[in-house]
């Protein structure tokens, strides 16, 4: 019996002594008139276990039955489910093993099975906080994760994620490696789904900018950073008249950030589950499991409904914007070299003031090569490789001399310049009896 069944008992008795009104019992009680009087009859017959509920300590009839809750273990006791936790746990027994049991009745069976258990939180650093931005598209978050996504099934892969700021919308793919290259795809594929947002947000790798060079490692601390040439990528930014930010911590892009911290914990899982070995197959888990879990539930609703993104237009050839691009120097012969390689300018597009002029040169992303001279493309085609056979060894001449030891050197010509020559009238007179 609790303390509080001891003071329902306790008023209820005063009642039933007429020591105190029903109504003040039931006040005191919290409950109505009518129920004080059953329960005083109650007492009257059943003594003081009438404050206590009739079902106490019989199971409920709700309860799972126990072959349930064997099959929910024996599921989970699968190596492929390693690490998972109750909320995961539970909807992958629901979708995968048609078992369905809350998500807290779960927690009870699998700690008591010694599958999982409850770790201290700890108090992380708190930092200050940023107000999402009011439309889609107005700041999108862009980043890598370098993960074991596969676990050691199959060649390693990248994460590249962009999630909105203002909705938590995600896109991702999986990538061979993390390069300039493999980030332009991502972005061409973001461009034709969703179209040109109006800023993303990124660190400040490599290929967003480029890092200043300073003597004995010093920093420019306290001055300002010199104008630095874009990267691939800045430049192919700028025209599309999308805006770089750079971000200063990793904070600061808690958004995608603490996005990878979920995705290194489900995707993780559910790619294990999948029995995901390869880029192909890990890309589409992402299409029809992942990114639709994610959209459908991590996501929120803007402050504002107007999308931010703005379309593609004809000035935006993808093709050529998305692309390594150089300048180089055209020769004498209207050839160019580009990345080792020699490319013949065909003769028909050949015009004033083409040699010796700057052209850009695009190496796309299918490899082609593409030469443009004042907003027009050149056609061009690759020149043969330079033969660089070495020549046959010419026989040695016969001197007669030993081969141990070396020629002699002719003196005829020492001193030939020292020897004092005729003056002007002399030669002229030698000069003219020859004649």
């Amino acid at each position: 019996m609790t303390q509080e069944d001891r003071d329902r008992l306790v008023a209820l008795k005063k009642a039933k002594k007429k020591l105190i009104t029903q109504k003040q019992a039931a006040v005191e009680i919290g409950v109505t008139e009518r129920q004080v009087r059953r329960l005083i009859r109650k007492l009257r017959s059943k003594g003081d276990a009438a404050v206590i509920h009739e079902l106490r300590g019989r199971p409920s009839n709700r309860k799972l039955s126990e072959e349930v809750e064997r099959q929910a273990i024996a599921a989970l006791s699968d190596p492929k489910y390693r690490g998972f936790g109750p909320t995961l746990a539970a909807e992958y027994l629901e979708r995968k093993h048609e078992i369905s049991v809350s998500k807290e009745t779960l927690r009870l069976w699998m700690g008591k099975a010694g599958l999982w258990k409850a770790g201290r939180r700890r108090v992380k650093k708190i930092h200050a906080w940023r107000q999402r931005r009011s439309r889609c598209g107005e700041l999108v978050q862009w980043d890598t994760s370098e993960h074991d996504w596969l676990e050691g099934r199959g060649d390693g892969v990248s994460l590249i994620s962009m999630i909105d700021d203002a909705t938590s919308r995600l896109f991702a793919r999986f990538v061979r490696r993390d390069t300039a290259e493999e980030n332009m795809r991502v972005l061409w594929a973001y461009l034709e789904q969703f179209g040109r947002p109006l800023a993303f947000y990124t660190d400040k790798a490599g290929m967003f900018q480029v890092a200043v060079k300073t003597k004995l490692q010093r920093e420019h601390e306290g001055r300002d950073r010199p104008e630095m040439p874009p990267t691939q990528i800045a430049r192919a930014l700028r025209d599309l008249g999308i805006v770089w930010i750079p971000a200063h911590s990793p904070q600061a892009k808690g958004r995608v950030e603490r996005q990878f911290q979920t995705a290194q914990d489900r995707l993780v899982k559910g790619l294990r589950v999948a029995e995901v070995r390869t880029l192909e197959e890990a890309n589409a888990y992402l299409d029809t499991e992942f990114l639709p879990w994610w959209n459908a539930a991590l996501t929120v609703a803007p402050a504002n409904a107007e999308d931010a993104h703005r379309q593609l237009g004809r000035e935006h050839d993808l093709h050529a914007i998305l692309s390594h691009i150089e300048r180089r120097r055209v020769t004498n012969d209207y050839t160019v070299r580009y990345a080792g390689k020699v490319y013949q300018i065909d003769r028909r597009d050949i015009r004033v003031g083409l040699r010796q002029a700057d052209v850009v040169v695009e190496q796309r992303l299918d490899g082609s090569i593409h030469v443009r001279f004042q907003g027009q493309y050149l056609r061009v085609r690759r020149c043969g490789e330079p033969r660089r056979d070495l020549a046959p060894a010419e026989p040695a001449l016969n001197t007669g001399v030993p081969p141990d030891k070396p020629p002699r050197k002719s003196t005829w010509m020492k001193n030939f310049f020292a020897k004092p020559g005729p003056d002007i009238e002399r030669a002229i007179r030698i000069s003219n009896a020859r004649s």
